[in-house]
């Protein structure tokens, strides 16, 4: 005689000579074995799906058994079938699949979804099946889910076919049947540096250019369906464009005129970019990297060129400074009160140095010889 003890949360699979007989239900069971090979238990847990072997066809083979203990999900081709125990999304079952589903424990209710009619799943059906198993397990998830960040857009594609723009947030699309993939792109103007390019002047001259340039995605179908990838396709203009605006001139036009080589730059690489849904908001030379010997060689006419300006701006204060003092002396030779007002001038400078003035008064002279013979003019003939 054999035992068998099955729990609460189990179930037996009794096989006699191979052929499954009955399902046991929890308990201990007895069984006299005259021939042990003829008789078997297999025992399993009575929730989610039944994997064994010993139940395949068994709602053909043994209806009775699988009414009173399995629910048969079997969602057509282009279907899928929801199980949910006790209203909660457990198991996803994919259309040709059979999936038998133990139901003595748990309410079993089966949601059977056409994916080809409803391709997107709502928000609250993610969110459910986000955590729910997948029958099969060597299969990809049925659900492909998508995250899109702040300030992006991306676009859906089925087996390569655009099917639609979808904005931020968490989406999810039925992978049944089709491949689903998506391409994001963000709406924010990007920076984009093109670094420094080795290039020959018209004056024979090898500089180096750095350029900095903002990009801007307006069409988000068109930035990601016209090239396999938009900044590369940018960058590449703008070396492009950056070559044939330096090569035609001197360095001297470059380091002059800036602004309109950045504004040549710009214009040649929009008109060039065309309409692929994403616009060169700004553009511009960064740094222009000289050789060593050429760049002390500026620095040099620099150097100079400051040093003739400022002998130049000197100059020009020395002779403001003689013709200030000209018109001065003119002005007093033709005033003697205005002349005898600088003296005094004079006199209170050299009196501010002096501690002490001792002034006798005994030759009846007095304050006299300060303020009339201390300067003494001559007479203008």
């Amino acid at each position: 005689m054999m035992t068998f003890v099955i729990a609460e949360k189990e179930r037996g699979l009794l096989v006699k000579d191979g052929r499954l007989v009955e399902v046991l239900g929890p308990g201990r069971h007895f069984y006299w074995l005259w021939n042990r090979s003829r008789m078997q238990v297999q025992i399993l847990p009575a929730t989610g799906a039944c994997n064994s072997p010993l139940v395949d066809g068994i709602e053909k083979r043994h209806p009775e058994l699988a009414e009173a203990n399995f629910e048969i999900v079997s969602p057509d081709q282009g279907q899928v079938a929801i199980v949910r125990f006790d209203g909660r999304a457990g198991l996803i079952v994919r259309g040709g699949d059979v999936a038998r589903v133990w139901k003595v424990l748990d309410t079993i209710t089966v949601d059977v979804i056409d994916v080809e009619a409803e391709p997107k799943l709502p928000k609250r059906l993610l969110n459910e099946v986000s955590a729910a198993a997948v029958y099969g397990a060597l299969v990809p998830s049925p659900v492909e889910q998508i995250g899109v960040s702040e300030a992006q857009s991306a676009i859906v594609l089925f087996d390569g076919e655009l099917i639609e723009t979808i904005g931020p947030g968490r989406h999810g699309y039925w992978q049944v049947g089709r491949k689903v993939t998506s391409k994001s792109a963000d709406t924010r103007p990007v920076p984009m540096e093109v670094t420094a390019q080795e290039i020959l002047t018209k004056d024979r001259v090898s500089i180096r250019i750095t350029l900095t340039s903002f990009l801007q995605v307006t069409d988000v179908e068109k930035a990601a369906l016209s090239t396999p990838d938009y900044e590369g396709h940018v960058y590449k203009l703008v070396q492009f464009a950056v070559r044939e605006a330096v090569a035609g001139r001197t360095l001297d036009d470059l380091l002059n005129d800036r602004a309109k080589v950045d504004r040549e730059i710009a214009s040649h690489v929009r008109k060039e970019v065309g309409d692929i849904g994403v616009d060169v908001t700004e553009l511009g030379i960064k740094d222009v990297i000289l050789p060593g010997e050429m760049r002390e060689l500026i620095n040099r006419v620099v150097e100079a060129e400051k040093v003739a300006q400022a002998n130049l701006i000197r100059r020009r204060e020395e002779t403001a400074a003689t013709r200030s003092l000209l018109n001065t002396a003119k002005l007093m030779a033709d005033n003697p009160t205005l002349m005898r007002l600088k003296e005094l001038e004079a006199l209170e400078r050299v009196t501010e140095k002096i501690g002490n003035i001792d002034v006798r008064t005994g030759s009846g002279e007095g304050l006299e010889v300060l303020t009339n013979r201390l300067v003494k003019i001559a007479d203008r003939d």
